[in-house]
């Protein structure tokens, strides 16, 4: 009777409306497909001709093997209250013990769109290859003398770096040091390389435009200001800067490569890869995504990361984003398998999910505001994906649960339907394995801003003296 009840619950929970977030942050993309762009195939090369008209979508859900339950929902679990939940749309579950004892199982041999699961994937082919303590480098040249005299360096300033998440704040930061150079006025050019972004732009020029001006306290907006303050704020550094920080580029701004004899004045460091990943993976956001796959090859330079290193077939994990955006495949059985190794990696620096995913409840973010009951907030961690239109609607949730019975993890893998319909559905049956389990449970979790965790750039000078908030 007890799991009739629980069933009847959620079954109501799945008409309860799920409320957008309104306070959004410079981080969280609205995602967006152009509407001429051709669907990406499973396993067709990046380099592949595009013919301009749309070819032919995906199959919604593949069969890689022949061990499917034949059973409609494919459901497999020891627990009635949970085999007797409906499952909407095209779906697939898996949800496991930490020893590896199943325990719901949906078509976990099932293709399926993962949507932004596949930053995981990312984030774990970063990870493996530069370690959660690397940091971006932005070199700071000139060809130029300095005249202390008169505050001019007589000459060109150059920036070079590919530092996806370098904004005004660090800007401000370049002009600042440039100050305590005695550089107040540049009489040359100001020039950046052509992998050089600012505050997410896509374009070099337009980021070298944008430097320039942040640089200069006559041209710079409300904006860079404000970040800059809150920068300071957040390092623990507000108060300890006397004055505003400025420079003034008389020449021009543009892109060319940086000539070889150039004397380096600084350079500044991001925050590190670790930090980077909670942020991303926080707020699902495509463009830094993106930015880390390329550091690795790509989209099937990740994906073949996660083939060799959670020994995934080819087959049950093939990527054509490193963002999640379009058409990719992933079974649940090959997310499970990353997770594992993902959380086997993390271990060996001493670190668990709640260090690069968000906490449900808890963290800014795609997941601020699931899992928030009393008893359920923190008791999640994991990333979403959601594409509202790809595939006719996706939908998914995968991470690690906490209950008073020890931890579990779950792939959860949603397609064809509604988001919010999908959205209500996560929520619910989590909520409801965990019942199973003695009910949910808040993990130790120690929290810190996004805002702090970006704070922790900072500069180094050559002979390797450096100061900054690490």
């Amino acid at each position: 009777m007890i799991q009739r009840i629980l069933v009847a619950i959620f079954a109501l929970s799945l008409t309860l409306p799920v409320f957008a977030q309104t306070n959004r942050s410079p981080l969280l993309q609205d995602i967006k497909v152009p509407a001429d762009q051709r669907p990406t195939i499973v396993g067709q090369p990046d380099n592949a001709p595009k013919s301009g008209k749309p070819g032919p979508t995906p199959p919604l859900v593949t069969k890689t093997t022949s061990s499917v339950p034949a059973n409609p929902s494919g459901m497999r679990t020891l627990f009635p209250a949970l085999a007797e939940v409906q499952v909407p749309g095209y779906s697939g579950i898996l949800i496991e013990s930490l020893d590896g004892n199943v325990v719901v199982e949906s078509n976990p041999n099932f293709t399926f769109n993962p949507a932004s699961n596949v930053k995981i994937a990312t984030a774990f082919a970063v990870l493996k290859t530069f370690g959660p303590e690397f940091r971006f480098s932005t070199n700071v040249y000139t060809d130029g003398s300095i005249d202390r005299a008169t505050g001019t360096l007589n000459g060109n300033v150059y920036v070079s770096g590919k530092d996806p998440m370098f904004g005004s704040q660090h800007a401000v930061a370049i002009a600042y040091e440039l100050n305590r150079l005695g550089i107040r006025t540049v009489s040359g050019d100001l020039v950046v390389t052509d992998n050089f972004v600012l505050n997410y732009s896509g374009s070099p020029v337009s980021s070298a435009s944008s430097l320039a001006a942040t640089m200069d306290v006559n041209r710079r907006s409300a904006a860079a200001t404000k970040a800059w303050l809150n920068h300071l704020s957040y390092s623990g550094r507000y108060g300890q800067i006397s004055g505003v920080p400025g420079v003034s580029v008389t020449g021009r701004s543009y892109v060319q490569p940086i000539p070889n004899s150039l004397q380096l004045l600084f350079t500044h460091e991001s925050t590190p890869m670790r930090e980077m990943l909670k942020a991303i993976l926080c707020y699902s956001n495509n463009f830094l995504s993106e930015k880390l796959g390329e550091l690795v090859g790509g989209p099937f330079a990740v994906a073949r990361i996660v083939q060799q290193h959670a020994g995934v077939p080819p087959q049950e994990f093939s990527l054509a984003t490193s963002s999640g955006l379009g058409y990719n495949r992933v079974t649940p059985n090959s997310m499970m398998k990353l997770l594992r190794a993902l959380r086997t990696d993390l271990a060996r620096y001493k670190m668990t999910f709640a260090d690069i995913m968000p906490v449900a409840g808890i963290d800014k973010g795609t997941l601020e505001g699931r899992f928030v009951s009393d008893f359920a907030r923190g008791s999640v961690v994991g990333k979403t994906g959601t594409l509202p239109n790809t595939d006719g609607g996706v939908s998914s949730l995968a991470g690690e649960m906490n209950t008073r019975n020890g931890r579990l993890l779950f792939v959860i893998f949603n397609m064809k339907g509604g988001v919010q319909r999908f959205r209500g559905f996560q929520n619910s049956y989590v909520t409801l394995v965990q019942g199973q389990f003695g009910g949910a449970v808040p993990m130790v979790y120690d929290v810190q801003s996004i805002e702090t965790r970006l704070a922790r750039s900072r500069v180094v000078y050559p002979g390797n003296q450096s100061y900054g908030n690490d």
